[in-house]
């Protein structure tokens, strides 16, 4: 019973602004150990002789971790940054560098945050005082003579774990940190070390592979973008066979059928990577679909003459988050991204009408030339793919 007075008095009595003033920390931290409830029961160091042998084997075998975390966050940024990671084709050369790209930055990032981990809870495990405290719980919220001592008492601990005579760990800790944090921004502004406005009216974003100017010069004018098929043949096969069968006619279509097409000129016939690369453009891949004879169509304005008649060709990439919009549903005419479940209209100019996709696929102008063969009249009416800030619409 007189303990519970004696501790219920000692919690009563709470030092003033004045007395706390006069408190060296240990006193601070003390105090917040009464206040609290806590009672220390035992408060051993790990190492009581400062300057062993074997408490330098520790700390150098703590700072060993951090500056193996450092070592893989390094390894991780460069990986991420200079690695080959454009796609490559098992047949083609490099490709086994492109195939380690994900694995090597996966496994320097992950060994880098593991690494991190080990090396605090070696700090913790080696250098902590073996401390068994016993506290009674109290609800409610703390007042400014709990925060002041609390934060003394933090401090004590500080110096307790002896961090701030250990030089070594501290630089270390501080390197991996350093290190991993620059990793960690590499990987968020990753995205941005590449100008996407590099080429003005002409650059990336604004510009695809349906571009006219793409091709060789004719004339006053640019050769013919066609309408091709990917017929599985690589590029040195369709140089040495011809191209037949991979140009597109109004007749290859049924009625109510869809078929993905790439642009192709007859200039790329003289380089078979050409042939091979506009098949892997994120940005180039078309939907031409053949309506059903009589169908109601409604035309945006600005592209009533888009179309070449029940014929229409509408980017495959999804408005949202850039999947590909690879299905098309002949009884509804809607077009599906089988990502998110955005739904687009064929008969009303593509425009979404399910899903979170809020804008319409951009549409490719296409007409017939001469020979019978679908030719593209320009390039898309918009930029291709998710929205960006700067985009018009």
């Amino acid at each position: 019973m007189s303990g519970e007075t004696s501790a219920s008095e000692s919690r009563s009595r709470r030092p003033t602004e004045a007395e706390m003033e006069d408190m060296t920390p240990d006193q601070l931290a003390t105090l917040a150990a009464e206040l609290d409830d806590v009672v220390v029961v035992q408060n051993l160091p790990k190492f009581p002789v400062a300057g062993t042998r074997a408490e330098k084997r520790a700390e150098r075998a703590v700072a060993g971790w951090f500056l193996l975390s450092g070592l893989f966050a390094a390894v991780f940024v460069v990986a991420y940054i200079a690695w080959p990671y454009e796609y490559k084709a098992p047949s083609e050369p490099g490709y086994q560098m492109y195939a380690l790209y994900t694995p090597v930055i996966g496994a320097t990032f992950g060994l880098s945050v593991l690494l991190l981990g080990i090396g605090v809870i070696a700090y913790v495990k080696k250098f902590f005082p073996d401390e068994v405290s016993v506290q009674q719980r109290h609800d409610g919220r703390s007042d400014e003579v709990d925060r002041r001592t609390v934060l003394a008492q933090l401090a004590k601990a500080g110096q307790d774990t002896t961090i701030a005579r250990r030089g070594l760990i501290k630089r270390s800790l501080g390197l991996a940190s350093g290190v991993f944090g620059l990793g960690v921004g590499a990987l968020a502004l990753g995205g941005l070390i590449r100008n996407p406005w590099e080429g003005g009216k002409h650059a990336a974003l604004w510009v695809t592979g349906w571009a006219p100017d793409h091709g060789e010069k004719v004339g006053t004018g640019y050769e013919k973008v066609y309408l091709r098929r990917d017929t599985g043949a690589l590029g040195e096969e369709i140089i040495e066979k011809g191209i037949d069968g991979i140009r597109v006619r109004p007749e290859d279509l049924d009625a109510a059928s869809m078929e993905t097409v790439f642009p192709f000129r007859m200039s790329d016939l003289k380089d078979p990577k050409k042939l091979d690369h506009v098949l892997k453009e994120s940005d180039t891949p078309v939907m031409l679909i053949r309506l059903r004879p009589g169908e109601q169509v409604t035309l945006r304005s600005g592209q009533e003459d888009f179309h070449y008649g029940d014929y229409y060709a509408f980017s495959k990439v999804c408005t949202h988050l850039g999947c590909p919009t690879s299905l098309y549903e002949a009884q509804t005419n809607r077009i599906l991204c089988p990502c998110h479940q955005s739904q687009f209209l064929a008969t009303e100019y593509a425009k979404p009408i399910f899903g979170p996709a809020t804008r319409s696929l951009p549409e490719l102008p296409i007409t017939v030339d001469d020979e019978g063969y679908f030719v593209a009249r320009g390039d898309f009416n918009e930029a291709v793919g998710p929205g960006f800030w700067e985009r018009k619409s």
